[in-house]
């Protein structure tokens, strides 16, 4: 007598069960199955489905824009010529032993010298040492300045943008104020009543007539990011102005602002060296680029190594903070993408 078989099983939707290695002709939970195994199998594929970037990580702005400036000659060749001016500004005497308030008249106006690379000056100072420490003079006045103008601007024109209203309008009307003032008028008006020597008068003035254009630039971001979606939902989700504006508006707002104070920084330098140079900036004894290309000038003639080496270090620094800035301002605008 046969024994008894066991009977087949069944699956959800009626069929037989498949043997080992068939494949099930299933209905609606078989493709369910299979369209979870793919989405399994694309999520642990690296590259995801189409093989490029990594999947699971969202990409940003910011991100986005430090992947296209490392990519960037132009943000690389100036950030290091701008590192290498912070280093020699912090620590000046790693490349230059001398002293740049040493001088010696016997040696007034002659040329390079072993050991004295730039010659002597006017007052038989080393023109090299006067050159590197000049550095430093010129970017603590860009860099203050820069800090000072971004923050009272930002701050201003934020709050304005954000807020609107009778300070909105009030606001618009004391910028059009200090945009109607000539900068190098208001700098030799100012600071012609100005004794002292250091710099900072020089950086309170530039940031008093600087701070009008920073704030035009960040109340036209706010005013932009509020109107957007994810401001309108915070809003009507309860959350407080202090939250709007850090969490929400500041992130997307403060792009065009970084751009701007990038490129002014480089502005600020040259500024700087402008009044120094007429006389109503820095004063002796502080070293610096625009004091000592005014004393060479009536120099030119006959010195010009006075008047080559400080004017160069001057003009590669602005250059290296403006290329900068274009630099930026190209990784942050999404339609130059």
């Amino acid at each position: 007598m046969p024994e008894p078989q066991p009977p087949e099983p069944f699956t959800s939707g009626g069929g037989r069960a498949p043997e080992d290695g068939a494949i099930a002709a299933t209905g609606a939970g078989g493709a369910m199955d299979l369209a979870t195994s793919e989405g399994t199998t694309l999520e642990k594929t690296p590259g995801g489905p189409g093989g490029g970037e990594p999947a699971g990580k969202p990409r940003s702005l910011w991100s986005d824009a430090w992947r296209d400036l490392r990519r960037n000659p132009i943000f690389i060749i100036s950030g290091l010529v701008i590192v290498f001016l912070v280093v020699i500004s912090l620590w000046p005497s790693l490349i230059a032993s001398g002293n740049p308030l040493s001088c010696d008249l016997a040696k007034a106006q002659e040329s390079s010298q072993p050991g004295h690379p730039f010659g002597f000056d006017g007052q038989g100072c080393d023109v090299y040492t006067r050159t590197v420490y000049g550095a430093r003079t010129s970017v603590t006045v860009g860099v203050c300045a820069t800090l000072g103008v971004a923050l009272l601007g930002s701050v201003l024109g934020g709050l304005a943008g954000f807020f609107g209203g009778s300070g909105d309008a009030i606001l618009s009307r004391i910028t059009d104020v200090f945009f109607a003032i000539p900068v190098v008028l208001g700098g030799l008006v100012l600071l012609s009543v100005v004794t002292s020597a250091t710099v900072w008068p020089v950086i309170g003035f530039m940031v008093l007539l600087g701070w009008p254009q920073l704030s035009r630039i960040a109340r036209g971001s706010v005013i932009t990011a509020k109107q957007n979606d994810y401001v309108q939902a915070a809003r009507a989700l309860g959350a407080s102005n202090s939250r709007m504006l850090l969490r929400h508006i500041l992130p997307n707002a403060v792009a065009p602002v970084i751009v701007v104070a990038t490129i002014a920084l480089g502005t600020y330098i040259s500024l700087e060296a402008t009044l120094s140079y007429l006389g109503v900036g820095l004063k002796p004894p502080t070293v610096s680029w625009g004091i000592d290309i005014s004393a060479a000038s009536p120099y030119i003639r006959n010195a010009p190594h006075m008047l080559l080496w400080p004017a160069g270090a001057l003009a590669v620094t602005v250059l290296a903070f403006i290329m900068l800035g274009d630099a930026v301002r190209d990784a942050l605008d999404p339609k130059l993408r």
